[in-house]
């Protein structure tokens, strides 16, 4: 599926936060980057219908997402915010998002394996039966920040929808989980459309395009490779970033 976005703008009152945006996306991993409030989540909630722009559009395949029926348009995409709600269910409803009835449990599995997920939930005393959070049940299972988010992961991709969108879907994993997913993540988005917002520029190595905003626009595109050699902002950033890494392993 084609995503365009079309002379985009938003506004919140007098603070404009994206001012006139185009970029077209196709099937591929496209890394959406840029400094805190440069518009990279505004940006993913105008693609999925969330909040409207103030002047532009959003095209799926050419048309309008204003034209789709609202229920038609978020099953197109499947997403991954910072804020999220968990029903307590069991973990199977959880990734499937329906009734026991209604799930595909190797579907789960294989989702939940690829989110690097899995092996937690085998040692669960009741596996993908298990109910989720103590507020109703005694015996209820917690999990960590970083196995939400692997969880949610999974949810995102048993919906199977064309378009995935990714808000930092790896922040509360620690070094060696995130890039065991980043490794994975040809086989996650695999015949998507998959945009990834990041503060890290490490986790950019495998997207197949790169995209960095600042001030509401798009300042540079292109590969991880193309940008480096440009030696412009997202050079500069990345080797802020390694530096900071190289600085810590000497500290260690």
């Amino acid at each position: 599926m084609k995503l365009e976005i079309k002379n985009i703008s938003k506004q919140y009152g007098k603070k404009t936060v994206l001012q006139g945006v185009s970029q077209e996306f196709s099937e591929g991993v496209y890394g959406l980057l840029g400094p805190n409030g440069a518009g990279k989540t505004t940006l993913v909630k105008l693609i999925c219908g969330l909040i409207d722009p103030t002047e532009g559009q959003v095209l799926y395949d050419g048309k309008s997402i204003a034209e789709y029926d609202r229920v038609e348009l978020y099953r197109m995409y499947s997403a991954v915010f910072q804020q999220f709600s968990i029903m307590p269910v069991t973990v199977e409803e959880i990734v499937a998002e329906a009734p026991a009835a209604q799930v595909d449990s190797e579907r789960v599995k294989k989702c939940l394996e690829l989110a690097g997920m899995w092996e937690r939930i085998q040692k669960l005393p009741n596996k993908l039966q298990s109910q989720f959070g103590r507020t109703i049940y005694e015996d209820g299972v917690e999990f960590s920040g970083g196995e939400t988010q692997k969880l949610l992961l999974a949810r995102a991709m048993y919906k199977s929808s064309p378009i995935m969108l990714l808000d930092e879907p790896t922040a509360a994993l620690d070094p060696i989980a995130e890039s065991e997913i980043y490794h994975k993540y040809n086989q996650i988005s695999e015949g998507k459309t998959t945009v990834f917002i990041s503060h890290r520029l490490a986790s950019t190595n495998f997207c197949n395009r790169i995209i960095l905003i600042e001030d509401g626009a798009i300042c540079e595109e292109g590969t991880h490779r193309e940008l480096l050699d440009k030696k412009g902002k997202y050079y500069n950033l990345f080797e802020m970033q390694a530096k900071y890494y190289r600085e810590e392993e000497v500290a260690e």
